[in-house]
């Protein structure tokens, strides 16, 4: 059996930063993170174990330093913090500071803005905080619901897949024909990334493993994107999660992770995966990795 790595695959640079960023000030003094600083329960723990602490609402800090997550906050949320007297220190992604400039800047030019992505994640509320007025649609019932405007502005949740986003947008140009709907992609590039070369790799594969957080919606996305193109696809958050009989059969294993998931869990899913197949018979007992220009 073979296992085929996405030749794209893993945590990105803002999440990387967010990490390095939230240990470097848990080093300094206390710190209480508002929300999750990513949405992968290993990320999680590790920050716990240094002593960082998370609250929901800024009502629950009893710190004198809180972080932004790397989803990123509206202006009038980190106004409101400040005026506490908390220290705020942001991890906010750099290309999810790009999504709040295109909104506002959509906003600023007389667009009804429509944000493609999930109402609650926190991402979303971040770019919709400063709004008095938009709506945020993530599926065809959504449009549907949709009041007509003479100018409709769209953007998105950066870790939204770029398909999704696009077919949304035709039909809410399909929609409303007479309003001038304006496109600002913001689906970010190590989304795009991911999504791409999960594509290439679940052409080739039998199953497909897909390794991030359950409430990570780049990896949920990337769950549904392989789903497109292989019939067997699991998602884990870790090795133990792996199932024996999910490889019964299978010649080539896929191998992705969402964009918060680090390189040790990747890689203990891999060695996890290696003597599953040796459990269940896999060919002559052994498991090569191949990159994904390997075809069957």
């Amino acid at each position: 059996m073979r296992i085929l790595r996405a030749t794209r695959l893993g945590m990105c640079f803002g999440v990387r930063d967010a990490i390095a960023l939230a240990l470097e000030h848990a080093d300094a003094g206390p710190l209480t993170i508002l929300g999750d600083l990513v949405h992968n329960p290993t990320v999680l723990d590790t920050l716990t174990a240094r002593g960082v602490t998370t609250a929901q609402d800024v009502s629950e800090v009893h710190t004198g330093t809180v972080m932004v997550t790397a989803h990123g906050t509206s202006e009038r949320t980190m106004a409101r913090t400040r005026a506490l007297g908390l220290t705020v220190v942001e991890a906010t992604c750099p290309l999810v500071h790009v999504a709040h400039r295109a909104v506002a800047a959509l906003s600023r030019d007389g667009y009804h803005v429509v944000i493609v992505g999930q109402r609650d994640h926190v991402e979303v509320r971040g770019l919709t905080g400063d709004l008095d007025h938009f709506d945020v649609v993530l599926n065809d019932d959504d449009v549907a619901t949709l009041e007509e405007h003479p100018r409709i502005g769209v953007a998105s949740q950066t870790t939204q897949s770029v398909e999704k986003v696009r077919r949304i947008v035709a039909l809410i140009r399909q929609r409303f024909p007479a309003s001038e709907v304006r496109f600002v992609d913001t689906v970010c590039k190590p989304t795009k990334d991911r999504q791409t070369a999960a594509i290439e790799m679940a052409q080739q594969a039998d199953v497909v493993i897909v390794v991030g957080g359950a409430s990570s919606n780049n990896t949920r996305e990337l769950v549904k994107t392989c789903g497109r193109y292989c019939d067997r696809v699991h998602h884990v958050q870790t090795d133990a999660d792996l199932q024996p009989d999910w490889f019964l059969g299978a010649e080539v294993v896929g191998l992705t992770a969402g964009t918060s998931t680090p390189d040790d869990v990747i890689d203990r899913v891999e060695a996890r995966i290696r003597l599953r197949a040796i459990d269940v018979g896999g060919r002559s007992g052994r498991c090569r990795t191949l990159p994904v220009s390997g075809r069957r």
